[in-house]
């Protein structure tokens, strides 16, 4: 088969404000898993690339696939539903997939938001796509593939989920010679991510990351890990890497590991990744530093212990202190996740978020709003108490307010996420250290982010625009 991969044209607040975006590596694992079966496939990264909807017809017709398989995030799912009807105008006959966070948890949806998809496939995507490959190539029954929906007639059939693949390493080594790598910058410098494992044993109330890759940890192994290193640096001259895991911390023992066998091979890089704060010590601290690790990521969330109890976050406010303090003596940039305008926040809370902020001594500070993305814990809340403002996709970004707040309207919440910032960034003190400690790493990449934010906010910009990830801590030194 001829398959077309594609991340859909969306704008992206990340690219336009810090003019960063990372590589899609979803689509690289399945066109790995596509071509392992012969077919023939191409990958679109249509953010990097800068492509248009009319650049994507174009590539259609040039390619002329057989599948259109698409990616997306919540707040992309309009643009994705639009190329899936780019696709069938060209061909109605073409096949149309779709796959990603938003889609594992609004399967039916999708299909009756998008009359031009024809397939969604839910969670871990690997085995699935295989199955639904060799379905389409008449192999096997459309019953026995796991972990899709599709139409049959009238109704949206769903099939049960697909077991999550125990062994990681048995996946192939993701297609990345398909991307346009060299798109990829921090800066002046080109940077690559790699994902070490999967799925997360906690149940943070926001998050459905977890949901999607499973309540069950599956890490590579450290050699796994090392080969996609070597390929980065040695292959693409790669030299900044950030690990995507959502706890590359979560096994401390394989952490330090990888960390020291980066030491030992002289690999030239440096790197960033992130830590829960009740995962993460010393010896992880001064294995990561002396690896080449520049950034290492905390979810702290909020400065309240009834707030972080309320989402599940599973951690104390103390233990955010020490492992803060424990990253800033090893030298790492310490940078810390904060969300504001959870259903119960009061103004008190609000504040004492950003106090802590300050507090707890991060080097970088990320604030956003709370955001119900389907599928969470937090969506079920706040469906269940009718909190859900609008449903229209392009609104979650984690910028935009969502859901009706008890104490805040959608401005005061939106007003005291700009004063989260300028509490943070803008203390004299704090930017002289930065310039006398650190040669003003933070003034010279986060200031002008923040400032292209703020007129973006005043603006109202930021509220049509799509966020895809978090902030990248893809900093180089």
């Amino acid at each position: 088969m001829k398959i077309l991969l594609l991340s859909p044209p969306t704008d992206s607040v990340i690219k336009s404000v810090i003019g960063v975006t990372g590589p899609p590596l979803g689509l690289a694992y399945l066109a790995s898993i596509a071509r392992s079966q012969g077919d023939d496939v191409r990958i679109i990264d249509s953010i990097a690339m800068d492509y248009t909807f009319e650049d994507i017809t174009g590539q259609i017709k040039k390619f002329d696939p057989d599948l259109v398989g698409l990616t997306s995030t919540t707040s992309m799912i309009p643009d994705a539903y639009k190329v899936a009807e780019l696709a069938k105008e060209y061909n109605k006959e073409v096949k149309t997939v779709i796959g990603g966070p938003h889609v594992t948890f609004t399967q039916e949806e999708t299909l009756m938001e998008s009359p031009h998809m024809d397939f969604t496939v839910a969670g871990e995507g690997e085995t699935s796509f295989s199955n639904l490959l060799l379905h389409l190539k008449g192999k096997k029954e459309i019953k026995e593939v796991k972990g899709i929906s599709y139409r049959d007639s009238e109704k949206i059939i769903v099939t049960p989920p697909e077991q999550l693949i125990k062994d990681v390493d048995s996946i192939p080594l993701p297609a990345i010679d398909l991307l346009p790598m060299e798109k990829y910058k921090a800066g002046t410098k080109r940077f690559g991510t790699l994902m070490t494992s999967r799925g997360c044993p906690y149940n943070c109330i926001f998050c459905s990351s977890s949901l999607q890759f499973g309540k069950v940890w599956r890490g590579h192994s450290t050699e796994r890990v090392m080969t996609e290193l070597r390929r980065l640096v040695f292959d693409y001259g790669i030299h900044e890497i950030e690990f995507l895991d959502d706890t590359f911390t979560l096994n401390m023992k394989r952490a330090v590991e990888i960390a020291k066998n980066i030491k030992a091979e002289n690999l030239d890089i440096k790197w960033s990744g992130s830590a829960r704060v009740n995962l993460f010590n010393e010896e992880i601290a001064k294995a990561m530093k002396d690896s080449g690790a520049h950034t290492i990521y905390f979810g702290i969330e909020s400065g309240n212990q009834n707030t972080l109890d309320f989402i599940g976050k599973g951690i104390k406010l103390q233990q955010a202190v020490d492992s803060v303090r424990k990253g800033n003596e090893a030298g790492l940039h310490t940078l810390g996740s904060f969300i504001i305008g959870f259903p119960d926040d009061t103004v008190y809370e609000v504040k004492n978020t950003i106090k802590f902020s300050k507090k707890v001594k991060v080097k970088i500070a990320q604030f956003t709003i709370a955001t119900p993305y389907p599928g969470t814990r937090l969506w079920q809340l706040a469906k269940s108490q009718n909190l859900i403002k609008t449903t229209n996709w392009r609104k979650y970004t984690t910028l935009n307010p969502v859901m009706s707040l008890k104490n805040f309207s959608d401005k005061q919440i939106l007003g005291w996420l700009g004063k989260a910032y300028a509490y943070f960034y803008l203390r004299p003190t704090y930017l002289l250290n930065d310039l006398l400690r650190d040669h003003g790493f933070i003034f010279k990449r986060i200031i002008p982010y923040y400032s292209k934010a703020m007129v973006a906010f005043k603006q109202g910009d930021i509220l049509s625009k799509q966020v895809q990830e978090p902030v990248p801590s893809t900093e180089v030194q």
